[in-house]
């Protein structure tokens, strides 16, 4: 039984994705073998260097992750805990996470961090479909801290290198469309993440943004609802927050609500 300071992995992989989940922070060995593989929406920390770091997670909470869940994730959940966070630890470690065969991410294609621990990510401006779904799915389940720069087309792939980030959604990059899926799918398919509900909201998303409505009959309104949004809002970066909470109800659709209908009146009067 867990200790009360410990969260399962099975009471854990229910909050990946959703917006109040807990800041997973990751203090195995950055640059190890190990770190190939991670917990998906994942803060990488340096484990000796927790007093530069653990203001980032003020007002937080916090689920400190190490190998095997010992006297490391112990020790910096502890140090958290006088700071006022209220951390926890996860019991067993990664490697117990791995073998519940829970969801995880590859971390070989991310972009370089920046300054900051965070990736960059540099797409065209005026978003519709594409573009604010995979900004939603990096900060839900890849880099919650990461970084979206919106600009003219012909200047992503300048900025994108000038900045150290990764250009997507345009023609001729690595994050881009490929046959007849698009960006999302790409990236579902680069981070291994091989989660039912995303695959499901792949389609939803694919059928929107590729004008192939037939595909998933969610498609509609999605695609109404993202050429509202668009109009909206004049910002892009205030349309992307904004338009967050789309995804997060559709990926909890796709996750929990499927099977269920709703009528009104729930019947019909007496004769």
């Amino acid at each position: 039984m867990p200790s009360p300071t410990e969260i399962t992995p099975a009471q854990l992989v229910r909050l990946i994705g959703l917006p109040g989940s807990p800041a997973i922070v990751d203090v195995r060995p950055i640059g190890g073998v190990a770190y190939d593989m991670r917990i998906p929406g994942t803060f990488p920390r340096d484990p000796h260097d927790v007093g530069g770091w653990a203001s980032d997670f003020a007002g937080k909470p916090v689920v400190v992750v190490c190998e095997n869940g010992g006297a490391s994730s112990q020790g910096i959940a502890a140090l958290l805990r006088t700071c006022g966070i209220a951390a926890e630890t996860l019991a067993g470690g990664y490697s117990a996470w791995q073998a519940a065969a829970h969801p995880t991410i590859k971390t070989g294609k991310l972009p370089a961090l920046d300054a900051k621990g965070r990736t960059v990510w540099v797409t065209r401006q005026r978003p519709k479909i594409d573009r604010i779904a995979c900004p939603w799915l990096i900060r839900r389940f890849v880099d919650p801290n990461a970084v979206m720069l919106f600009v003219p087309a012909g200047d992503v792939v300048a900025v994108a290198e000038r900045h150290g980030g990764a250009p997507f959604d345009i023609d001729d990059v690595f994050w881009s469309h490929r046959g007849e899926t698009c960006t999302f799918d790409a990236m579902l398919d680069e981070f291994g993440l091989e989660i039912a509900p995303l695959r499901r909201l792949a389609t939803i998303v694919r059928a929107a943004d590729t004008a192939r409505l037939d595909l998933a009959p969610e498609a509609a309104g999605l695609l109404a609802v993202s050429l509202g949004f668009s109009r909206m809002y004049r910002d892009d970066l205030t349309q992307l927050a904004a338009a967050m909470s789309i995804y997060d109800g559709f990926y909890r659709w796709c996750r929990d609500a499927t099977d269920e209908t709703h009528n009104w009146p729930a019947s019909k009067p007496q004769a």
